[in-house]
């Protein structure tokens, strides 16, 4: 019984610890984002985290106060436990309107767990998303029409999704990419629906597409490139007819090569090889070029 109590009182010491720290990086990020509301000349510029694995909270924060959204909404696919997400400052800050899915059902519970759930409308599903189910999905939880914010990050089929969806039209898109794939060739993974990045290649590095390809469907739907995060994993996407004062990048002058190093070794260790030299244990693997419509070797 005493191991048991001293179990629980830690828990929930951590859980008080977790929420107040929460709360100090809110504040924080608060008095960034109003320093970021000026004219910018790169979205580097606005770069800061409260919760984003990278400096991806200040982009947003920069992005919303420059454009005219009526309808504050988001969705966000592959948020794991949402204790580091890109939506979770726009819910907590701005008190956005959001959906997340995520493929794990305990990472789901832990969602619904947290105080987050009942202070926020936040909608929490278990899901392995397709092209297939997507649109249903997202219309099921009573998402259709104009939304503010999505963010697409399910290492893998990302530029198949993104192409899938119709039910919704956000003003600002957010899709992970590749960067190791190049700034050359339009390209992707060819789609597979239970797609699972280690289990395709044990480096890790076998997933999402090349930025040019996301570039080049952002102009068949409708919307323009205006830059990358400083991280090069991120790309950012505004509706044409929303642009307003933001200017549009090609894909050459918006292109960041990551930095971040995690390659693993076929024991699934990381080797913490520079991603230009890892990348070269992938040639040969097939690619979809979005051009040709073809399959063709990396």
């Amino acid at each position: 019984m005493l191991e048991e109590e001293i179990s629980l009182r830690l828990h929930n010491l951590n859980r008080k610890f977790e929420i107040e720290n929460a709360i100090h990086k809110v504040l924080l990020g608060k008095l960034l984002a109003k320093l970021n509301q000026g004219s910018l000349t790169s979205l580097h510029e606005a770069e800061f985290r409260v919760f984003s694995q990278f400096g991806d909270d200040g982009i947003i924060q920069y992005l919303i106060s420059q454009l005219l959204i009526e309808d504050c909404r988001f969705i966000e696919f592959g948020v794991e436990n949402y204790n580091e997400s890109n939506t979770r400052f726009l819910l907590e800050n701005n008190n956005w309107q959001g959906l997340v899915i995520d493929g794990s059902d305990e990472n789901v519970q832990y969602i619904k767990s947290t105080q987050n759930y009942w202070r926020h409308d936040l909608t929490a599903l278990c899901g392995f998303v397709t092209k297939q189910n997507i649109n249903q999905t997202i219309s099921e939880a009573g998402f259709s029409g104009n939304i503010g914010l999505l963010h697409i990050d399910i290492d893998g089929n990302d530029y198949w999704i993104w192409k899938a969806i119709t039910v919704v039209r956000p003003t600002i898109i957010i899709m992970e990419y590749n960067s190791l794939f190049g700034i050359e060739r339009s390209i992707t993974i060819p789609y597979k629906p239970d797609f699972s990045r280690f289990a395709e290649h044990y480096s890790g590095l076998y997933a999402g597409c090349s930025l040019l390809a996301l570039c080049e469907l952002a102009v068949e739907k409708g919307y323009e490139f205006v830059g990358c995060n400083s991280a090069g994993n991120n790309a950012y996407f505004v509706r044409k007819d929303q642009l307003g004062s933001l200017k549009a990048l090609s894909c050459k002058e918006g292109y960041v090569l990551a930095k971040f190093r995690e390659h693993r070794d076929e024991k699934g260790l990381l080797t913490f090889t520079s991603g230009l030299e890892a990348v070269e244990c992938l040639r040969g693997m097939p690619v979809f070029n979005t051009r040709s419509q073809q399959i063709e070797a990396f």
